[in-house]
């Protein structure tokens, strides 16, 4: 399980990697056709999970966690779950883009693929 210091820490390098690749707060609001403030909210509302990685520890968000449309419609609900069982950010990271072998993959490959259903329920017997 992936452990986070503090919010204005730096993510695991390793995390990084497994996450990658990122975007910034400026690189998604180009790519959805956003405002600054608007991209802001997204991550504020937990309609996506934000970071700090890099050399110079910028914000950023794991390009999977959106598609064409903006962010992926199972995210918010997901991140609920793992939270409520008492993830923090980094550690919903990590679970989301680790190799689960109930999906056959990682739960984001599988949320992407539209089992949305199969990763809930594997959150909850997760976090609880």
């Amino acid at each position: 399980m992936w452990h986070a210091g503090p919010v204005n820490e730096r993510l695991d390098p390793a995390l990084e990697d497994l996450a990658g690749p990122w975007l910034t707060v400026p690189d998604l609001a180009e790519r959805l056709g956003l405002r600054l403030a608007d991209v802001r909210r997204l991550i504020e509302d937990r309609e996506l999970i934000a970071a700090r990685v890099g050399e110079r520890s910028v914000v950023a968000v794991p390009e999977a966690f959106i598609d064409e449309a903006g962010p992926l419609g199972a995210l918010k609900g997901t991140f609920t779950v793992l939270a409520d069982g008492g993830m923090n950010d980094t550690e919903i990271i990590g679970w989301l883009f680790e190799e689960a072998p109930l999906t056959g993959g990682s739960a984001i490959a599988a949320l992407r693929a539209g089992r949305r259903a199969e990763v809930r329920r594997l959150a909850m017997e997760t976090a609880w």
